[in-house]
């Protein structure tokens, strides 16, 4: 199973920018997705979750300006930002829970390869 994250950029302050990321294999099954971001010398904090059932779970800091939404039939999971600020920036990385026969059908979590996004004027 592959994670391809896309949609980073360099945007202004108060600007909007739309990340997605995409599962790719055969016979797999995912739970959670989500979006994790990381700025040199601090840890991978994540930004936004949800669940198969739909329930979702925001950092206080993105919420009621970023939003997380998954089309289950394209196995993709997007995120939404708008009113960027520059304590945005960071690179972004989307993870899933995958099972598969590759796993013994037991959920483990993936990542994508990161996407760099840039808030600043």
């Amino acid at each position: 199973v592959q994670l391809q994250a896309s949609g980073g950029g360099l945007v202004q302050p108060g600007g909007s920018l739309r990340l997605s990321c995409a599962a790719s294999g055969s016979a797999f099954s995912i739970r959670a997705m989500g979006w994790y971001r990381q700025v040199p010398g601090k840890q991978r904090e994540l930004v936004a979750s949800e669940s198969n059932g739909g329930s979702t779970n925001y950092a206080n800091s993105v919420k009621g300006r970023f939003t997380i939404s998954r089309d289950n039939a394209k196995n993709t999971v997007y995120l939404q930002m708008n009113s960027l600020k520059p304590e945005d920036t960071a690179v972004y990385y989307c993870n899933a829970d995958v099972s598969g026969p590759h796993t013994s059908w037991k959920y483990v979590s993936y990542w994508g390869q990161g996407t760099q996004v840039t808030v600043s004027s």
